[in-house]
This record gives structure tokens, C-alpha cells and sequence, in this order.
């Protein structure tokens, strides 16, 4: 899939109140986006390679977030009273190329198989359907997607390479009451982030 939009942030976990994005798309948003289009019991995702196709630019802004989680016990939210000023450094203008396999999961669908998930998922990225708006990073922030049908004539990602630090691969949820999250070390190699194995 190629995914654009006007404001992305893939949140670092560090950095705790405020919120500063990743460099790149994460792993975890990327598969989030294939979930978006195509979500099965019996399928999985797995991102395997990002290729970044815009220049990594920066914005930094001032938002007005609530404090508190609207209930019925807690009454209304009095927005004067719960505001809360964060600070945001976002990524702006971003593009990536994401390269995932589908794995099937044969024992949660016994009368299909991985070539008909994959005719699905090709037919709704191609129309432009998804279950529910893929986003980038943030929900108010909605990307843009369409199929890639044939990578040897698309543009060449960015010509960068640098050091992405320890990013977050995605959650581990073989303990479902704890999930924990699993990192890898990234490094971005001529515009390319091969993102390892989960195991």
C-alpha cells in the first residue's frame, strides 16, 4: 500500500505527556492501516519493509486536550474547567510505501484459504474501501491509501539514511490481561526501514 496524509504522529512512548512522533511510521500503525482495510479472525498481518517517499519535515503545535474521561457517575465534562494545553511535535506531509504479508490462520476459517483473503484485500484497496478510516498515528489524523499494483514503476523512496533509535514494533498479547510492548532497533537505509520478524 502507498499511505499519505497531511499530519501523522506515531507517538514514542518516552516521551509521556507530550506527545512527540517517531521519525517514520511504526510497524503497529502500518499493520493498524491493513487492519482498517481488510480485518478477519483469520488472517494476520505482518509488516515486513516501509519505505519513506517524502521528505521527514516537522510541525510543532499547542492543543487544547480534556483531562478527564466523560461517565455516567463522573457527570459532564466542563471543558473550562478539565482543559489541559500539550504540546505536539508532529510529522506533516508524509508518504510511505508499505510492504506486508497476510498470513492465514487455516484453523479459524476451515473452508477457505490465503489466496481468497488476498483477492478480498486487493478488491478493497483498489476501490478504496475500508472497514473503518485508516489513520496515521492519531485518529484526527486520516491517511489516504491506495493499491500499489505494480512497484517496479513507482517512484524511489527518499535517498536518506540515519539511525532511528529503538522503535516500537508492535504489542505482544501472548499474556492478554498484560500486554507488552516489543521494540527493535531502526535504521533507515537509503529511505528504506526493514522491520525484522516478530519472532
Amino acid at each position: 500500500l502507498e499511505v499519505s496524509g497531511q499530519y501523522a504522529c506515531f507517538t514514542r512512548p518516552e516521551m509521556k505527556v507530550e506527545r512527540v512522533s517517531y521519525d517514520v511510521i511504526t510497524p503497529s500503525a502500518a499493520r493498524a492501516i491493513f487492519d482498517a482495510i481488510l480485518w478477519k479472525p483469520a488472517i494476520s498481518w505482518h509488516v515486513k519493509r516501509i519505505e519513506v517517499l517524502a521528505p521527514i519535515r516537522w510541525i510543532s503545535v499547542r492543543r487544547n486536550e480534556v483531562g478527564k474521561v466523560a461517565s455516567p457517575r463522573s457527570g459532564p465534562i466542563i471543558i473550562e474547567d478539565d482543559r489541559q494545553q500539550r504540546a505536539g511535535l508532529f510529522l506533516r506531509d508524509v508518504a510511505y510505501r508499505v510492504h506486508a504479508d497476510l498470513e492465514f490462520i487455516a484453523e479459524r476459517d476451515l473452508g477457505a484459504n490465503a489466496l481468497k483473503y488476498q483477492e478480498m484485500f486487493e478488491r478493497r484497496a483498489r476501490r478504496g474501501q475500508c472497514v473503518n478510516q485508516p489513520y496515521l498515528g492519531c485518529r484526527e489524523f486520516a491517511a489516504a491509501f491506495r493499491l500499489v499494483e505494480d512497484s517496479g514503476v513507482e517512484p524511489s523512496p527518499l535517498a536518506e539514511t540515519r539511525d532511528l533509535g529503538f522503535m516500537l514494533h508492535d504489542l505482544d498479547f501472548s499474556n492478554p490481561a498484560a500486554p507488552q510492548p516489543r521494540f527493535f532497533r531502526a535504521k533507515l537505509e537509503s529511505g528504506v526501514v526493514q522491520v525484522p520478524a516478530w519472532d
